[in-house]
């Protein structure tokens, strides 16, 4: 017989629907095969899939592409949560989700989310590899860097970052097939902007990505020395992160809308 499993699509770091970027959560009260989650995230063909399960008083929590399961993912962590604190248990305000990268709490305050998930740093990449990226990203990098399983290439200006067109077929080709875009704002109350591009992970374009801003973080905190930043990430659908740099942690917080509740069979 069939496993009826409840199923519910968010828009995460979104104040509206349509905006942000859409995440299906999956609440389990036990784990399901890995083949059938990878089938179950291949047939929505979204971003991410997450599926958490009870694991004392907190959860264990998993995140799956249409093609690979993830070791991090903020947009659908901060879906998650929003589906156990405002649909599971509204008196609920904070939540331990136990994941691949370790503990990430979560904390709710009115319609915001508060994600704590660890800095990651950059390392240098060598000169053929960085013109490799810069080939295949396009535009004219001032520099091209390495953060754990994706590159951060920085451009000059936002302009530069929205018109980017890379080839996308070259970018899974490097050696990572993942690469942050990011400039700094034009002053228009964002201190940096980014897009992200994952082909290794079967997706051409992230709209939001919460994994990448544990990078952008640390980086534009150390450049433009403050601590509480203000992101948007200028994908088509977009998305604004309100971030706080704190040593080996970064904050990043938003609003959530949810688009659809319904059943699935498996």
């Amino acid at each position: 017989m069939a496993k009826r499993l409840s199923i519910y699509q968010v828009d995460a770091f979104a104040d509206r629907l349509f905006a942000g970027n859409p995440a299906a959560v999956v609440p389990l009260s036990e784990w399901l095969a890995d083949a059938t989650m990878q089938s179950i995230a291949a047939e929505n063909n979204l971003a991410e899939t997450a599926f958490f399960a009870p694991e004392g008083e907190d959860f264990r929590l998993r995140w799956f592409t249409p093609a690979i399961e993830v070791p991090l993912c903020g947009h659908a962590t901060l879906a998650s949560a929003y589906v156990l604190m405002t649909i599971l248990d509204p008196s609920r305000m904070a939540v331990r989700f136990h994941t691949k990268s370790g503990p990430l709490q979560v904390t709710r305050a009115g319609d915001v989310f508060t994600l704590d998930f660890p800095s990651r740093g950059l390392e240098p990449v060598s000169p053929e590899e960085a013109a490799a990226v810069a080939s295949a990203m396009g535009g004219t990098p001032v520099s091209v860097q390495l953060s754990v399983d994706r590159y951060m290439v920085l451009y000059e200006n936002e302009a530069a970052v929205r018109a980017l067109a890379p080839d996308i077929r070259s970018l899974a080709a490097t050696r990572l097939g993942r690469a942050i875009a990011t400039a700094p704002g034009n002053g228009d109350g964002f201190d940096f902007v980014s897009r992200f591009f994952a082909p290794a992970a079967g997706i051409d374009e992230d709209p939001v990505t919460g994994s990448a801003h544990c990078t952008l973080v640390p980086y534009w905190a150390g450049r433009l020395g403050k601590k509480k930043l203000v992101a948007r990430q200028v994908s088509r659908r977009g998305g604004t992160l309100h971030c706080q740099h704190a040593g080996a942690r970064t904050y990043m917080g938003g609003a959530a809308k949810l688009y659809l509740e319904g059943t699935i069979h498996v």
